[in-house]
């Protein structure tokens, strides 16, 4: 039945008919702008704003047909036998199929169905209706350009600038962000700094969310993964503090002067265990110390980066820990190298297990490939390094750049891509499944030297910051976020190929070595001394000159001249 809804209304009832006539344009107000109005609003970008593309309609019904349902049994033995049928007795279903057999309308019912069943058969045949065409189909390598753009900057409120120096991402969602900011230059701090530092939210680039006042300057800082709630930080002067968002500003508990690090706390990280209170911090002073936030009065465990085991301390930069591996960690020092360490030796010699040479100076960044575990990614001088656990060299490197990097990190969400920062203020994407020899992307964030550069757990953004207090964070394209077709596979096989080429040049560089120790005279031979000496260093000399010697003998003249004067 349908359903005719009929509006009915008087003219009378609709008001005063209007009458419109056309007539000039008449100017009722002027209000002139008031440029001081400005400072009352601030510029919202991006801005989100909810549209209905639908029109909206007064009234609207559907009308549909009414089923009535209803339950009915039937009893279903062998062969559906009807009900004068006893299908117990063999002889009485005989005759009863015997009847129907020879009946002429059950001839053409079979006939009818045979062809519509094979009608079927061989269309099942040909086609498979149950079949996934695109069920191992790959998603097609983004051509997107790849890009990034700047979301938000977030500025040191304080008057006195100092460097944003570390930030942390809050777990799982990364909605805030923890910054550290602190002056880094030798004896620059002025005395009417301030100390605190900030928890801001992603959304909110105006005022912090939260302020941290610790004894001292933050160097780093991070979040609790198994808590969002604690953070821990690194002090200037070698202090460790943690704190409780829920508890205020003011650490819950700091770790006492003499039994901590006696230079800033450059780098902290969380220990996997039961509590989730475990961390432990490295600074330059060559300590590594473990502590438990339930306790900080002193450090559960202390060990010295001496790698040599002859009192020659090396200063650590940054560590790197990873919770699979529960009784390895990794430490940057400031001489460029790379320690292996083992959290469960006895004995203080066996702590340090294998060391890595990689840059010609401190290591920046430090950090084990989140799809490949036994890969990891250091950071130093001008350039960055990828490296394997079982080899004592890189397996690739990037270029030289022309400024020196600051920092690096893996994407969470690509195993190919990393990102890598530099005192000229950009900011390096390096995707290896693409290009080796240059970056896939250079963004320039600002003119001042980056100290800090952190991906988001989702690999969306990033979050850099700098010497001049702020801190920006970058959106990033979807090519240079979403997995890409056999990313995995493809990464992993150049991974183990540079490995083994690796591993075959050093193979022939100790063969070499072998070679000429054995073409060199023995230890035991007669060295020059004396006349001999003297007559092989003036050989040496006549050598050197007639090298660079233009022909009339100016370049030795000047020589010999500096060396009188001397």
């Amino acid at each position: 039945m349908e359903v005719v809804y009929v509006y009915q209304k008087k003219r009378k009832e609709f008001g005063r008919q209007p009458t419109f006539g056309d007539r000039p344009a008449t100017l009722g107000l002027d209000i002139s702008p008031d440029p001081t109005q400005m400072r009352n609003y601030i510029e919202r970008n991006p801005c989100s704003i909810e549209i209905q593309s639908v029109p909206e309609k007064s009234e609207h019904e559907v009308n549909t047909e009414s089923f009535v349902l209803s339950n009915r049994g039937i009893l279903h033995v062998q062969g559906g036998w009807p009900k004068d049928v006893d299908a117990t007795d063999v002889e009485h279903t005989i005759r009863y199929r015997k009847k129907v057999e020879k009946d002429d309308e059950y001839i053409r019912s079979v006939q009818s169905l045979g062809n519509s069943m094979e009608h079927c058969i061989k269309q099942n045949n040909a086609i498979d209706i149950y079949e996934e065409y695109f069920a191992d189909e790959p998603d097609s390598i983004s051509v997107d350009t790849p890009s990034a753009k700047s979301l938000n900057v977030y500025r040191d409120p304080n008057a006195l600038k100092r460097a944003a120096t570390y930030v942390s991402w809050y777990p799982d969602d990364g909605h805030k962000i923890a910054v550290a900011y602190s002056m880094l230059q030798f004896q620059s701090m002025p005395t009417n700094m301030s100390f605190d530092s900030y928890i801001w939210d992603v959304e909110n680039p105006n005022s912090p969310d939260q302020t941290l006042t610790p004894p001292s300057p933050l160097v780093s800082l991070k979040y609790n993964p198994k808590d969002p709630h604690v953070l821990v930080g690194g002090c200037y002067n070698g202090l460790v503090s943690f704190w409780d968002t829920r508890k205020g500003a003011f650490p819950v508990d700091t770790s006492a002067v003499d039994k901590s690090h006696r230079d800033p706390v450059y780098n902290l990280a969380w220990v996997q265990s039961k509590s989730g209170s475990e961390l432990f911090s490295v600074s330059s002073d060559g300590q590594v110390l473990w502590w438990d936030i339930r306790k900080m009065a002193e450090p559960t465990e202390s060990m010295m980066l001496d790698p040599e085991k002859n009192g020659q301390v090396v200063g650590g930069t940054v560590i790197d820990y990873e919770t699979t591996m529960p009784t390895k960690y990794m430490i940057g020092g400031e001489n460029g190298s790379v320690f292996m360490c083992n959290k469960k030796a006895k004995n203080p010699s066996e702590k340090i297990t294998h060391i890595y040479p990689g840059h010609h100076g401190p290591v920046m960044a430090l950090q084990r490939n989140p799809f490949f575990l036994k890969n990891f990614l250091t950071a130093g001088d001008w350039k960055a390094q990828i490296w394997a656990e079982d080899i004592r060299s890189p397996i690739m490197s990037t270029r030289y750049a022309p400024s020196y990097l600051t920092d690096a990190c893996w994407s969470p969400t690509r195993p190919s891509v990393f990102f890598t920062s530099k005192l000229d203020g950009t900011v390096d994407i390096w995707d290896y499944l693409f290009k080796q020899n240059d970056p896939t992307l250079t963004v320039q964030v600002g003119t001042s030297p980056i100290h800090s550069i952190k991906a988001q757990e989702h690999g969306k953004h990033i979050a850099t910051t700098a010497r001049d207090g702020s801190t920006t964070i970058l959106e990033l394209s979807e090519g240079l976020t979403r997995l890409q077709n056999n990313e995995k596979t493809i990464f992993s096989q150049m991974l183990e190929r540079e490995a083994k080429r690796e591993k075959t040049l050093e193979a022939s560089a100790r063969e070499k070595r072998l070679k000429a120790a054995q073409k060199r005279p023995n230890s035991g031979a007669i060295k020059p001394t004396g006349t001999n000496l003297d007559e092989l260093v003036k050989q040496a000399d006549d050598d050197f000159f007639s090298f660079i010697d233009d022909g009339s003998g100016t370049a030795r003249e000047q020589a010999m001249a500096r060396m009188r004067e001397e």
